[in-house]
């Protein structure tokens, strides 16, 4: 299961899901896609094992309720809607027992919401009824009453939730939890490919039939969508509605797991901080396949800077355009090149814009999607990745295999790939991050030092053989019975 990614997006995730579904031939595949409004295009080429795609639209027209729920249905709904609401107004309960209490019980609401779809009811236009949306308003009272005007946890937000906000945020939410209302997935085992509205997917099919639920999270989910709300244009109080959401599902996914798969230590923390049970968590590396990205034999005659990856605003271009400004100055003839799609167009030009304006137009140049990644990689001295957010990103291990030395932003688990064969530096720090190309353009012996024991660290540690292996036997024991008929990592329901 995925949201926005495979198999109708490019990118690190999709390239994941490909690697295990090409990779691992002896198994028979279901992908299930969460997506716009299901009018996306199919991006990759599809194997033989991968038997079916389906698609989850989230925001397109929502499906007709065929028939009216029955008295019991109703009761159930309105049970399950309480703790729901509450979820969405209260603050995360800084102790450890009680916080693991709270995800509990949202837990049970998200079941009801299913069982209440799978009675013929419709989640969204409940939701929206003016029922709920007035208790939507007195949850938010009580909470506000409850805590104090005072309470930290309450600052910023505004004493009285309006009526226009309480709607435009369950209207949200609504399409949100349309997961719940299709028919479950049969399967062995379901794997979600991150945390968030493609797990909702999972729970189905674990409530109903009792299927084994596998999390990995290449970048963390969570704080990716309070990310996305950094200067975004929503009214303060349906954006806090939307991130207690998104905090209590991610929560609750994990207290239901049978096992979580991070992509890395960092991601392994989060998971953690957030309720997760260490007993049943694996950090598992992505993998690649060196033979792919031959180590480069030359360099570049001019002394050049890359980047390869998507352009978007997680990506933090801005710092490496400023950071370039700065290495001009001690390299004059230095350039940088920058490969990648543009996911946000807006930002794209306000990337262009910004080498306009600091007097870089020629020396830095946005190429557009790179049709041989591994000439991308070899046309520069070194790789820069300055993202704000990470999981365990492809393109560091690839430039990595290439021979190239890389200079990253300590985020996510990119410091966990480089280990100290680049330099890893703190995010949002142009100047850093021209320190650190600048020593590396100047120096071309310890450039190609740390060069060669980069590969060295890919094939010794992130191969895409030993990733494959890791999950094929995972994927054994989750989908392996015990004698009571349970699977072997077990689960809270």
């Amino acid at each position: 299961m995925s949201e926005g990614t495979y198999p109708q997006a490019l990118g690190g995730v999709s390239v994941w899901c490909d690697q295990l579904v090409h990779g691992l031939p002896e198994h028979r595949w279901e992908a299930v896609a969460l997506c716009v409004d299901g009018r996306e295009p199919v991006r990759w080429e599809l194997p033989e094992n991968l038997e079916r795609v389906v698609t989850i639209p989230l925001w397109g027209a929502g499906r007709t309720r065929l028939r009216r729920p029955g008295r019991a249905t109703r009761s159930l709904f309105h049970a399950a809607l309480e703790d729901f609401m509450v979820a969405l107004v209260a603050p995360p309960d800084p102790d450890p027992r009680r916080g693991a209490a709270q995800r509990r019980r949202f837990l049970l609401a998200l079941r009801g919401l299913h069982e209440f779809a799978a009675g013929g009811g419709e989640i969204g236009s409940a939701l929206r009824s003016n029922a709920a949306l007035g208790r939507l308003q007195d949850r938010w009272d009580d909470v506000t009453t409850m805590l104090g005007r005072g309470h930290p946890a309450l600052a910023g937000r505004p004493r009285r939730l309006t009526l226009a906000d309480a709607a435009q945020a369950a209207a949200l939410i609504g399409a949100m939890l349309r997961p719940l209302a299709v028919p479950p997935v049969r399967a062995d085992v379901v794997h979600c490919a991150m945390n968030g509205l493609s797990t909702l997917v999972a729970m189905a099919a674990k409530w109903t039939y009792d299927t084994p639920m596998l999390i990995s999270e290449h970048g963390v989910y969570l704080r990716e969508r309070y990310l996305e709300q950094v200067g975004g244009d929503l009214p303060y109080a349906v954006a806090v509605l939307l991130l207690s959401f998104q905090r209590s599902l991610a929560g609750a996914a994990y207290q239901v797991a049978d096992a979580l798969a991070p992509h890395s230590e960092y991601n392994r923390r989060w998971q953690l901080r957030n309720g997760a049970d260490p007993e049943r968590m694996w950090t598992m590396y992505n993998g690649i396949a060196p033979e792919r990205f031959p180590s480069a034999r030359t360099e570049p005659e001019e002394p050049t800077i890359v980047y390869v990856g998507r352009i978007d605003p997680l990506k933090d271009l801005h710092t490496l355009i400023r950071a370039f400004a700065l290495v001009r100055r001690r390299v004059p003839d230095a350039r940088l090149r920058i490969y990648g799609a543009a996911i946000d167009l807006p930002y794209r030009d306000s990337c262009a814009a910004l080498i306009e304006r600091l007097d870089l137009v020629g020396a830095a140049r946005l190429e557009g999607s790179a049709p041989d990644a591994v000439a991308a990689y070899h046309s520069g001295n070194v790789v820069a990745l300055t993202s704000i957010s990470e999981g365990f990103p492809y393109s560091v291990i690839e430039a990595m295999a290439c021979g190239r030395t890389m200079v990253c932003t300590n985020v996510g688990g990119v410091s966990e790939a480089v280990g100290d064969t680049g330099f890893v530096v703190a995010p949002r720090d142009p100047a850093a991050v021209a320190d650190a190309c600048t020593t590396l353009l100047l120096d071309p012996d310890l450039r190609r030092d740390m060069a060669v024991r980069a590969r060295r660290r890919v094939l010794d540690r992130f191969t895409l053989a030993q990733s494959l292996e890791a999950y094929s036997s995972l994927y054994e024991r989750l989908a392996a019975p015990t004698l009571d008929g349970r699977t072997p990592a077990g689960a809270l329901r």
